[in-house]
């Protein structure tokens, strides 16, 4: 009878196990108070749509919320604890390159069983990408401080960014966009880049740069004619091309397309 009094008692402290980590999978977890009161002192709230910048040459990484008048103020930098590769973009998987351009999350790209803590897919390739026949999968903003073609930013700041992002679809937003620089491209720092392989990449991604440090809101990012084009909203892209977006024909030269999450 001991015996079985103790296996039960055993099954039992187990099962209570399994199910206090259902509920406190760290996916799940509740933004702290902390963190509650700094968003308010700000005038920003729980759920607010967000936009994310990274720049390589700064291990920084960005975290934009907008405001009650639909500008963008910033929220959070996180130090960037490893990137791979070098300054320039991804070209083909296993280069170990860590992305650059414009991209957009969703709620499939977001994966709370990382075994990097937490993490979410950046959308590589985008239709950019694909376009200029680039190649890779799995690239991540993850957490912990090892990187194979991704960015780690630690296990406390993807649990951080992870709820604000979960916290954002909950409250409606479809997607969010990150954009990806190898600096900050300033005119004094593309100035010091001339003659680089990747300058006139980086002076096209320096127009979306741009458009957002202007308006204080996320561009719509855009492929044509093998560029990123950048418009201030969707009622600023031609309504020919907001009707189909993807297509072909004489009323899209160019194959635009706008750039989406998966």
């Amino acid at each position: 009878m001991m015996i079985r009094r103790l296996v039960q008692i055993s099954i039992a402290v187990a099962l209570t196990l399994v199910v206090s980590a259902c509920f406190a999978h760290r996916s799940m977890a509740p933004l702290p108070d902390e963190t509650r009161a700094e968003l308010a002192s700000r005038g920003l709230k729980v759920g607010a749509p967000l936009y994310v910048r990274v720049f390589k040459l700064e291990n920084e990484m960005e975290v934009w919320l907008e405001n009650a008048s639909g500008s963008y103020t910033l929220f959070r930098t996180y130090p960037i604890c490893n990137w791979s590769g070098k300054l320039g973009p991804k070209l083909k998987e296993g280069d170990k390159q860590a992305p650059e351009g414009f991209y957009v999350v969703n709620a499939r790209q977001m994966n709370p069983n990382s075994k990097y803590h937490l993490s979410f897919n950046m959308g590589y390739p985008n239709a950019y990408d694909k376009i200029h026949d680039r190649t890779g999968k799995h690239l991540m903003v993850h957490g912990g401080c090892s990187s194979a073609g991704c960015y780690a930013i630690t296990d406390d700041a993807i649990t951080e960014l992870f709820i604000l992002a979960r916290e954002a679809f909950t409250s409606g937003q479809r997607d969010f966009p990150i954009a990806a620089f190898p600096f900050r491209p300033t005119t004094q720092q593309l100035e010091q880049s001339k003659g680089h392989t990747w300058h006139a990449f980086w002076v096209n991604l320096k127009e979306g740069y741009d458009l957002f440090e202007a308006t204080r809101r996320p561009p719509v990012a855009a492929v044509q004619d093998g560029r990123y084009r950048f418009y201030a909203n969707m009622r600023s892209v031609p309504a020919g091309l907001r009707e189909d977006p993807g297509g072909q024909d004489a009323q899209n030269p160019g194959g635009f397309q706008l750039i989406s999450g998966w």
